[in-house]
């Protein structure tokens, strides 16, 4: 596999949209997901944002349903993350991540991910 290269994030005011792109060659038959971590937190304790399938089959956490949209565009292997309505708390580090089949959205939701994003910043103020 190649690497999980991320681009995008920023910052923006609170209500505002920004979207993160993750490319993703190499992976096509895995599932991806959006993961963040907020600052102050330490070690590998990232919060599971959603998950999408081999077959764009999206999942998504309480905090961001109907804001956040996870979606892939297969010419181009490239992850996105459109997040809308965006929250000071939103403010975190977010990396995209893979995981291989079978069950990989069960695995993704382990904390079983076979690569990460090198992660960007994402700072929302009020």
């Amino acid at each position: 596999q190649g690497q999980l290269v991320q681009s995008g994030g920023g910052s923006v005011k609170a209500g505002g949209s920004l979207r993160l792109s993750c490319a993703t060659s190499g992976y096509s038959y895995y599932c991806m997901a959006w993961f963040r971590q907020a600052p102050g937190e330490t070690g590998e304790k990232r919060e599971l944002l959603n998950t999408i399938d081999n077959d764009d089959n999206p999942t998504y956490e309480p905090s961001v349903e109907g804001r956040f949209t996870i979606s892939k565009d297969g010419s181009n292997n490239t992850l996105y993350l459109q997040m809308d309505s965006l929250k000071p708390e939103d403010t975190a580090m977010y990396y995209c991540a893979a995981a291989s089949p079978p069950f990989c959205v069960h695995k993704i939701m382990a904390g079983r991910l076979d690569a990460w994003g090198q992660g960007a910043l994402v700072t929302v103020s009020s």
